[in-house]
């Protein structure tokens, strides 16, 4: 259960004064058992709410009830408020703005030390290090075409350098892995697809509108399907590269090879995105076994050799 979903039904209720299951699910996105389950954890938070039935019914709060600053914890405010903090440092808006002086409203003066030290341990800080320098005003070019049902355009790079112009009526901003995407009706594919912001230049807002269609959010959980599709290989690396070695595997996996070397058993698939990692590690790396995932990287080790020598 999300408390920040809580959080957002009732303020919702607060602004709204009565809505009704079915458009506090589509608003959220779940289910309306889910928006039962929520209600019934709120009231229990000791926030009154009753349902109303019949035309024009629905759920609100009760006229005579008073929130109570108490109602939530100091580990809850603490988690609303990192959220929140982390996602404007990528995504500015109003409705942040507002969302956070919300919430800071809700701390009682005798918490407010206490909140601000839990709020400080964790910092989720989404601005990259460095990179493309287009990803902060495409999220907010995305995020005002979202809010206004607008089409978007952009030239897009896809897998082996392919450049495409597409059209693309947006639905949903993702991140992932620490990368932004967003997933929209690509009008060139006539399907839904998942677009990553740093393949995309010339993005442009139309000023065409689109009606919203019904669609299922997409598939980000890949981890069952690569685990039936991954196999490990030995390779043996130098400690120097360990750190990253470390991001695709656990430390488990490593068994030191005298003084300054592991030999490691990765995680691998035999495609050219983990052939690039392997040769990301250079000379730090080599490839034991199997025989034919060596002999591949001979070859690749061969071709970009030879590209330094014409």
């Amino acid at each position: 259960m999300k408390v920040d979903r809580l959080v957002s039904i009732i303020m919702t209720l607060l602004d709204k004064k009565r809505i009704g299951a079915k458009e506090l699910a589509d608003m959220f996105e779940v289910s309306p058992r889910t928006i039962y389950r929520d209600i019934d954890a709120i009231n229990m938070a000791g926030i009154p709410i009753r349902s109303i039935s019949g035309v024009g019914g629905g759920f609100e709060i009760m006229p005579e009830y008073k929130m109570d600053k108490y109602v939530f914890s100091s580990a809850d405010l603490s988690a609303i408020l990192m959220g929140l903090s982390g996602l404007s440092s990528m995504v500015q808006s109003d409705e942040l703005v507002n969302a956070l002086a919300k919430i800071k409203s809700l701390i009682p003066a005798d918490r407010a030390k206490d909140i601000e030290i839990k709020t400080n341990q964790i910092c989720i800080d989404l601005s990259p290090w460095s990179g493309n320098r287009n990803i902060r005003p495409y999220l907010q070019m995305i995020k005002t075409a979202l809010e206004n049902s607008r089409l978007l355009s952009f030239a897009y790079i896809a897998h082996h350098g392919n450049k495409t112009v597409r059209t693309v009526e947006p639905y949903q901003l993702v991140l992932k892995s620490g990368h932004w995407y967003f997933y929209g009706y690509c009008h060139k594919r006539s399907g839904y697809r998942l677009f990553r912001l740093s393949r995309m230049s010339d993005l442009q807002i139309k000023k065409e509108t689109f009606v919203l269609r019904d669609y299922q959010k997409p598939i980000l959980d890949f981890e069952e399907i690569i685990e039936t599709m991954q196999t490990e290989i030995k390779i043996r690396i130098h400690k120097s590269v360990l750190d990253r070695v470390l991001e695709f595997c656990t430390y488990d996996h490593f068994v030191p090879d005298g003084d300054a070397h592991y030999i490691v058993n990765f995680p691998f698939i035999e495609n050219e995105y983990y052939y690039d990692i392997l040769l990301s590690f250079g000379e730090k790396c080599e490839c034991l076994e199997p025989s034919h995932i060596r002999a591949e990287m001979e070859q690749k080790i061969q071709n970009v050799a030879a590209v330094y020598s014409s």
